[in-house]
């Protein structure tokens, strides 16, 4: 047999070979089916609930002549800030360093108009520290703020709410969606004189999210922490449901 024959024979065997294998053994292979007459709707529930923890970056900034100093300072401000909020009542966990920066500002030397020579720069160091807080204890926001700008805190900012565990307000937005997506589906089946028929497929289109509602902000800080109400959040979310048209 000749080698140009051999090889055919090999690649005609090959081939045959891949052709079975396409196929699984057992069951062929089903195409999807299709759709067919259906109506598509997104339906949105929303829940509210009480928040039941806090957050808040706390921290310092410090403006000093030198590296040294301005770091030898936040330091020990920062040590004072981390112990007020143990004495608090924060868990060690529930502090987490958010922030570290250390930077040159510069400023021109001021000097008169007509002067050619170049100015020459000088400036200070800035370094800013801070920590993200969680307070578990709604009724010890003011309490907790008040202690760490007694301790030496001259910045405090995004302070919010939220909750730890957020399972159950999903859960009853979600059923208010899909309640609100049947009642939807039902209405556009009467208006085009058609039955509803079974639900075939469903997905969230939008993977909830808090929004707060009736929540006041934080004042200055410079004389002690101003009120600050939790207000109510409100979960919403958004899903997508496709109904059969009965036949």
């Amino acid at each position: 047999m000749s080698k140009r024959v051999t090889i055919s024979l090999l690649v005609c065997l090959v081939l045959l070979a891949v052709a079975v294998g396409c196929a699984p053994s057992g069951n062929p292979v089903e195409t999807p089916k299709s759709i067919g007459r259906s109506i598509t709707v997104v339906g949105e529930g929303k829940a509210s609930v009480s928040p039941d923890v806090a957050e808040a970056n706390i921290g310092v900034e410090v403006l000093a002549p030198t590296v040294k100093e301005a770091t030898e300072e936040a330091k020990e401000r920062m040590t004072a800030i981390v112990a007020a909020l143990q004495e608090a009542g924060i868990a060690e966990k529930d502090i987490q360093t958010s922030n570290y920066s250390i930077y040159f500002e510069r400023y021109p030397e001021i000097r008169p108009m007509v002067e050619a020579e170049p100015l020459e720069a000088e400036g200070s160091y800035r370094v800013s520290d801070m920590v993200r807080v969680k307070i578990r204890n709604l009724d010890r926001i003011g309490t907790v703020l008040d202690k760490v700008i007694e301790a030496g805190a001259n910045n405090v900012y995004g302070v919010n709410f939220t909750v730890d565990d957020p399972s159950e307000v999903r859960s009853e937005a979600r059923g208010k969606a899909i309640a609100d997506a049947r009642a939807k589906a039902q209405e556009l089946a009467g208006l085009n004189g058609v039955d509803l028929g079974e639900v075939l497929q469903i997905s969230e289109v939008i993977g909830g999210s808090f929004s707060t509602v009736g929540m006041s902000l934080v004042r200055e800080y410079a004389g002690g922490a101003g009120p600050i109400s939790p207000g109510e959040l409100e979960f919403s979310v958004q899903i997508q449901v496709t109904y059969a048209i009965a036949p």
